[in-house]
């Protein structure tokens, strides 16, 4: 009980004697002082303004206690009237208690005196019309900071929720990847099973090593270009083994590019498709060269295909690439660009352009 009664203490004390307020009814008890000098010609406008502020903090006082107290109103009593009519009502006993203060050790009681019952009826009756005033301007203030602050909360909540919602579509694109890959990869090894080729086993031994440094990678947010380079690499070379007669292939990057921001498996989807769509329905096979530069503050990736080319109908590859835009549209919003276009004197040549962001950690 008595720390409940010490921490209200403490809180009371801290909105009362918070800088903002007492600056406000400091000024504005400034203002009223000086509005009631002209009527005080005996009394110094320095100490009229010393008495105005005195009363101004106790009416601060009043203010402040009725913003918590009592916890509960009738649902017919709003708490911002009732802080304004406490605030009003209590000017006459303020004021009364200001004069005793003053001019209890007077031979004469105060109020017996004319000249001081005509300043208390002064001071008491611009106070009932000064004090609610500034109390409505301190509520309309308060009202407005309120509305501004969960105005704030709730756009860094949304922020927070969109955030949230786009990691999660990130990783729904990421899990329908990932199996697309790996289904493909696995397809072409039973292939090579069914056909009873010797490389069958070399190919799954190759299979196996990969997945192993792949898989702690596929669930990453965002990876960095060496890393999907060295996927890269690992993927064209199973193939290769796979096909070494219709398959070679070459990669090209700058250094400056390695350390940069990349989205999981995202040149590995183009390295897919270009395997998938342009080598390996060709009987002559093709090369496949993959190039990564960085100019301008931008990372711009070639993956370069002399296989079928693009076509127009049939089995053309479009799921995994309009999944990729979708992917690099929630991590580079619109300040990332992929196309297709034909490549001289056959082929695909498929091309990112992306910011040149350092990956995070």
């Amino acid at each position: 009980m008595l720390a409940s009664a010490l921490s209200f203490i403490r809180q009371g004390f801290a909105r009362l004697w918070a800088w903002r307020r007492v600056r406000i009814t400091l000024i504005a008890s400034t203002l009223w002082g000086l509005l009631l000098s002209p009527m005080w010609e005996t009394t110094p406008a320095i100490v009229l303004v010393l008495r105005t502020m005195a009363v101004g903090l106790a009416l601060l006082s009043v203010f402040t206690f009725l913003e918590k107290r009592p916890k509960r109103l009738p649902r017919w009593l709003a708490r911002w009237v009732l802080q304004v009519v406490g605030v009003a009502l209590s000017v006459p006993f303020i004021v009364a208690a200001l004069y005793g203060l003053l001019f209890g050790g007077d031979p004469v009681p105060w109020w017996k005196q004319e000249l001081r019952m005509n300043g208390y009826g002064s001071m008491t009756m611009t106070g009932l019309l000064f004090a609610p005033w500034v109390a409505m301007s301190a509520l309309m203030r308060a009202r407005d900071e309120a509305v501004r602050s969960q105005a704030v909360a709730f756009e860094r909540e949304r922020s927070t929720l969109e955030r949230q919602a786009l990691d999660a579509r990130l990783r729904l694109l990421q899990a329908q990847v990932e199996p697309h890959f790996l289904f493909n990869t696995l397809a072409n090894v039973r292939e090579l099973v069914d056909s009873g080729s010797p490389q069958a086993s070399a190919v799954l031994n190759s299979l196996i090593a990969y997945l192993r440094a792949a898989v702690p990678r596929l669930q990453d947010p965002s990876t960095t270009m060496g890393q999907e380079l060295q996927l890269v690499r690992a993927y064209l070379e199973l193939m290769h083994m796979r096909m070494p007669d219709r398959l070679q292939f070459e990669i090209q990057a700058e250094d400056a590019a390695l350390a940069l921001r990349c989205p999981p498996m995202t040149l590995l989807t183009l390295v897919e498709n270009a395997v998938r769509h342009g080598i390996d329905p060709g009987e002559e096979g093709g090369r496949i060269e993959v190039r990564v530069r960085v100019a301008d503050g931008r990372c711009r990736a070639q993956v370069i295909d002399t296989g079928v080319g693009l076509r127009t109908t049939g089995d053309a590859p479009g799921t995994g690439l309009s999944t990729l835009r979708e992917r690099l549209a929630l991590t580079f919003g619109g300040d990332a660009r992929l196309r297709l276009v034909r490549h001289e004197p056959r082929g695909v040549r498929a091309e990112i352009d992306i910011p040149a962001l350092q990956a995070a950690g």
